[in-house]
């Protein structure tokens, strides 16, 4: 039985310093490199305070997961945060399970997420 992979779409919406990045169905092998080439297009304009909404996101991958920590760095190297927000039970216990729950800070809403900068 072969599964369809749900394809990964990512938009990007600035509000006052800080840029959101909504990120939808599946971050895997095949999309890992689209989600860190645009963490690091952020960062590389300075825009160091990342809010990655992941209200649509179905599954993460190992290869998501270093893109995640990768940016956390960039941004916490220049001065700034990613943070995360609605972030869904089965992707919750995949970042409880490698430790990165102790790394991002997690929000229920949107609204907190951008305050907390």
């Amino acid at each position: 039985m072969l599964l369809k992979s749900t394809p990964m779409d990512i938009s990007v919406k600035p509000l006052r310093q800080v840029d959101i990045v909504s990120v939808s169905g599946r971050i895997d092998s095949a999309t890992a490199s689209e989600f860190d080439n645009a963490l690091k297009g952020l960062l590389e304009r300075g825009r160091k305070r990342i809010v990655l909404d992941y209200t649509k996101l179905d599954y993460i991958s190992s290869a998501g997961l270093r893109a995640m920590l990768s940016g956390l760095k960039a941004a916490k190297n220049g001065g700034g945060n990613v943070v995360l927000v609605n972030v869904n039970t089965r992707i919750a216990d995949t970042l409880n399970l490698v430790g990165f729950h102790s790394l991002f800070l997690q929000f229920t809403d949107l609204v907190d997420a951008v305050d907390s900068f």
